[in-house]
């Protein structure tokens, strides 16, 4: 395999949401972990200021563009939509948890629902992973992603109800 280029080395940074992508067994998963780890942080580690929906959107965007970006020269190295790619992770994640309470129960429970849409993909997920290229690879994910969102709120109303 010929050496990577600067380039080529800050893409697979990204694609593979730093070493996540690298997991022997359910790399997705470990994005989607990396990523919920992170979207806590804000407001709780000194310096990092609280998580605002604005900054999620934001957030979202970039990492939305260089994942589709880092995608498209993963799919080169690597083949269509391989799983050292979990950017899309990182968007679904954000978009889980976009205008949600920074919560311990919220972290879980947006976690385990973000991951059972990504890898069941309800209608339109299934659709948009087909758009080609990197844009289907992350399309997918941002709409797990939607569902997941819809699906938190209502357990975490379903929660402070019952608790």
């Amino acid at each position: 395999m010929e050496r990577e280029t600067f380039v080529e080395r800050l893409a697979r940074w990204i694609y593979a949401a730093g070493p996540s992508g690298l997991a022997p067994v359910a790399p997705g998963t470990f994005g989607s972990f990396t990523a919920a780890i992170l979207l806590f942080l804000p407001g709780r580690v000194p310096g990092i200021p609280p998580w605002t929906p604005m900054f999620a959107i934001v957030a979202l965007v970039v990492v939305f563009f260089l994942g589709v970006w880092s995608a498209r020269i993963a799919e080169f190295r690597h083949g269509k939509d391989p799983g050292i790619v979990v950017i899309d992770e990182v968007a679904g994640m954000i978009v889980t948890l976009i205008a949600i309470p920074n919560s311990v129960p919220a972290l879980i429970m947006g976690f385990f629902l973000f991951r059972a849409t990504d890898i069941v993909k309800p209608w339109p997920a299934r659709s948009a992973e087909k758009v080609p290229g990197s844009w289907g690879v992350m399309l997918d994910d941002v709409v797990a992603g939607i569902y997941s969102n819809i699906l938190l709120r209502g357990a975490l109303l379903a929660w402070a109800a019952w608790f």
